[in-house]
Formats: structure tokens, C-alpha cells, sequence
């Protein structure tokens, strides 16, 4: 609890750091904000608690993946500086929405009633309408904007008619009342029709197939720093709370549900890799990858039992990545007039460093040692086999396989191909952040045991 005011405030205090002018000091006040919060957030760590009839449930789970977005969110900020630098009177409202975002993305996965559920993922969806659509002049930025506030919308109607289903059969929002009721014989037939309808809004917020029609469009569309927080801190967000939601609604998965969560778990794989084979654009590229990535994250659901473990390494691997690449894409095309990959055509001789970082990164998305992407998936496919669902697995390493195509393609851009402009000078916040983030993506591959260990 003590979490999200901290993060609320901060969030206030970058508001009103405009009425006093003092933009240049908002980067780093929020930056070391967001870190003395996150050392506030570490302190919860061993004292489980619950706040206002149980409205806020604080244990390891919630502090672990706290902590994780807290850290996705100062990278985030940090790029934020230079790339708003054009739009000096607005900064401090794109970072305070940033903030609040992360106040919502707490809220998500600390809740211990429905209620606070919801009011955390329309925290967290409306800054993301808002930063889609942030560049009013843009006019694929006002279609991201627009498309993602319709999908959103009707995403969380489906999530909220689902809670009103799950209310009826209950009585309550409260998902302490909810999870000792489930256990007994004897529910309304509504109740797992509520529990389906939350689950299938959450796949609409990850972009798992089938419910990703809407995701390529909205990355390329977004201006690159709104996209990068897409598909690294919200995608992760989403995920740990459709997670938190099964586990507590439904902690004994039936066959029936198994079947579908497998069907969703191939698909998204599937249809995520084989489309992003045919891309030009890195950001839809990407986005069809986090459709990929989201299959595999469906992949833990199948044993609950480890799944908070697996999904917490999992998450945290890929989203390390995806900051890596995304500080390096956002500096390469941000004044390009798009996002193709011959932009990247020759970074390997203008900029070794860069090339390297987006190298790293995109190998570590692929599964590919030393890089926790590796670790990650080996986890997630021993704890499948274990739970008795191989196909999953040989679908799974298949399409591992085929991510390493549309990875290449932009890795022999950079080394193969002659560069089409000449050595840009990097600010040194992108490298800076690019080369933290590939650093501890590299230090949890070596050393699991620093973030599985956390929930053990």
C-alpha cells in the first residue's frame, strides 16, 4: 500500500513540477524517486499485509513483480527525456501518465478484491489510450489511438460484465470469499462463465491470439516510446495479473480448460511467428514477436503450481530485452519517417556498440544461450513436460526455431549491408539504458537463482 502512494504522489509532484518550471530536474527527480520507491517497495518484502478490507493484499508475489515494473519504469523514464526534448511543455505529462501507469500496474497485481482490479487495468488502459494517440498531428498515431481505445474499451466491458457474473454467483468481489467458495460443490453455472469472460478480456490486454488483431496495428501506429512500454511493462503487467486471477478463481485447472489453454498457447506461437516472418516494419515486426512471446507466457498457466515462478523469470527476461531493443530502435528511427529495417542497414559498422546491444537483445528473445531468454524457456518447457503436455513443448520448440528467421533478418541488415547515413552521435541515456538493461538480462541468465528464488 505504501507503494502505490509513493507512486501516486510522484506522479502528482511531476504535475505540479510544471507550474514551477522545472523541467529540466524531472527526469532525474523521477528517476530517483522511482528508486527510492522501489527500495520501499524491496522493505515489504518479508511482511505480508492487507489494507482496507483486504482491497490491497501485499505478499511475495505482488512486492517480486512490484519491483519489476518499478525497474521497467525507470528505464522508461529515463528514455523519455530525449525523446520528448521537441516537446518541452508537455514532459512532464507524459511522464507523470507514465507514473501512473505504474501506479495501476501495482494496483493489478496487488488487489485482493475484484473491484481494485478493475480500477487498476482502466488506470493503466487510459494512459495507454492517451500516450497512443499522443501525437495529435500524426495521423497513424490518432488511428493507434483510436484502435486501441475501441478494443481496450470493449476489452474491459467483457472484464467487467465477467466480474458482475462472478458477483452473482457469489456475492462477493472480495477474492479471498471467492477462492474458499470455489472450492465447494454446488456453484451457479454463471460463475465460470464470469471466470471465462475476465480471462478472455485479460488475452485481449496480452495479444494472445486469437485476440491480437488489434496489436500490429497500435505498435506501429504509437509513437516508438508508448510502443516500447506496450510490449515490454504493460504486456508483463497483463500477464501477472491473468495469472493472479486463474490462480485465485480457478486454482484447479479441468481438462476442458487445459485443451483451451493449450489451443491458445500453439496459436499465439504460431500465428505471431509465421506472421512476423513477413514483416518490414520493426515495430510490427516485434508486436507479432510479443504475440509469439505471450503463447509461451499462456505455455506456464499449465502448471499453476510453479507457474508464479516461471512467469516472473519469463517476464522479466523478455521485458529486459524488449527495453534493450527498443532504446536502440526508438534512437535509430526517431527521425526517420519509418521504422523498415534498411534503416538498420550498416549499424553494425557506424555504431558496434548498438549493433551489439540490439544483437544481444533480439538473441535473447529467440531462446538463444547465454541470455536469460534461454533459461527462461528451458524452465517453462521442463515444468510443461512435468505437467504432461509435450505437444505444447515440440510446438513450442518449432516456433523457437522460426522466431530465429525475422531475428536474423534484422541482425544481417546490421553486419551485411552498407549503411545508407553516416555515424549518428548517441545521447548518452540510450546506450546507457540499453547496455544496463542487456547487463541484467545477461546476470539472470547466468544467475537464475537471483529471481527464482524469490517466490520459492
Amino acid at each position: 500500500m505504501n507503494t502505490l502512494i509513493a507512486i501516486s504522489g510522484l506522479g502528482v509532484f511531476c504535475l505540479i513540477a510544471e507550474i514551477f518550471n522545472l523541467r529540466k530536474l524531472l527526469v532525474p527527480v523521477a528517476a530517483l524517486g522511482l528508486l527510492a520507491i522501489l527500495g520501499l517497495t524491496i522493505s515489504e518484502f518479508e511482511t505480508p499485509a492487507s489494507f482496507y478490507n483486504n482491497m490491497i493484499v501485499v505478499n511475495k508475489f505482488s512486492v517480486a513483480f512490484s519491483s519489476l515494473f518499478i525497474i521497467l519504469t525507470i528505464f522508461l523514464v529515463a528514455l523519455s527525456g530525449d525523446f520528448y526534448k521537441d516537446h518541452p511543455t508537455k514532459i512532464s505529462d507524459f511522464i507523470s501518465i507514465k507514473i501512473f501507469l505504474l501506479a495501476g500496474s501495482v494496483a493489478m497485481v496487488s488487489f485482493g478484491n475484484l473491484s481494485m482490479f478493475f480500477l487498476g487495468i482502466e488506470v493503466l488502459s487510459i494512459s495507454l489510450y492517451i500516450l497512443a494517440a499522443s501525437r495529435r498531428l500524426d495521423i497513424k498515431s490518432n488511428e493507434a489511438g483510436m484502435k486501441y481505445f475501441l478494443m481496450g474499451s470493449f476489452a474491459s466491458g467483457i472484464i467487467l460484465f465477467g466480474i458482475c457474473l462472478v458477483y452473482g454467483a457469489t456475492g462477493y468481489f472480495d477474492m479471498a470469499e471467492i477462492h474458499d467458495l470455489s472450492q465447494g460443490l454446488g456453484m451457479p453455472v454463471w460463475f465460470p462463465i464470469g471466470v471465462a469472460l475476465i480471462v478472455i478480456g485479460m488475452l485481449f490486454k496480452i495479444a494472445a491470439a486469437p485476440f491480437h488483431f488489434w496489436a500490429p496495428d497500435v505498435y506501429e501506429g504509437s509513437p516508438s516510446m508508448t510502443t516500447a512500454t506496450m510490449s515490454t511493462l504493460a504486456k508483463v503487467v497483463a500477464m501477472a495479473t491473468l495469472y493472479k486471477l486463474l490462480n485465485d478463481l480457478m486454482p484447479t485447472l479441468s481438462p476442458k480448460v487445459e485443451i483451451l489453454i493449450v489451443i491458445i498457447s500453439i496459436l499465439s506461437m504460431t500465428v505471431g511467428n509465421i506472421m512476423a516472418l513477413r514483416q518490414k516494419n520493426v515495430k510490427r515486426m516485434l508486436a507479432f514477436s510479443g504475440i509469439s512471446h505471450a503463447g509461451f507466457m499462456v505455455m506456464a498457466l499449465l502448471s499453476l503450481s510453479t507457474a508464479a515462478t516461471t512467469l516472473l523469470y519469463y517476464t522479466a527476461a523478455y521485458a529486459l530485452a524488449g527495453i534493450a531493443s527498443f532504446a536502440v530502435i526508438i534512437f535509430i528511427t526517431k527521425d526517420k519517417d519509418n521504422e523498415d529495417i534498411s534503416n538498420f542497414n550498416g549499424l553494425g559498422k557506424t555504431n558496434p556498440l548498438l549493433a551489439a546491444i540490439l544483437t544481444a537483445s533480439l538473441l535473447s528473445m529467440a531462446g538463444i544461450p547465454i541470455f536469460s531468454g534461454f533459461f527462461a524457456k528451458f524452465m517453462l518447457f521442463a515444468n510443461t513436460i512435468k505437467a504432461g503436455h509435450l505437444i505444447v513443448v515440440i510446438a513450442a520448440v518449432i516456433n523457437s526455431i522460426i522466431s530465429v528467421g525475422y531475428y536474423f533478418k534484422l541482425i544481417l541488415a546490421m553486419y551485411t549491408k552498407e549503411a545508407t547515413s553516416e555515424k549518428p552521435a548517441v545521447p548518452f541515456v540510450y546506450t546507457a539504458v540499453a547496455v544496463l538493461a542487456i547487463l541484467l538480462n545477461i546476470v539472470i541468465g547466468i544467475w537464475p537463482s537471483l529471481v527464482t528464488n524469490l517466490l520459492s
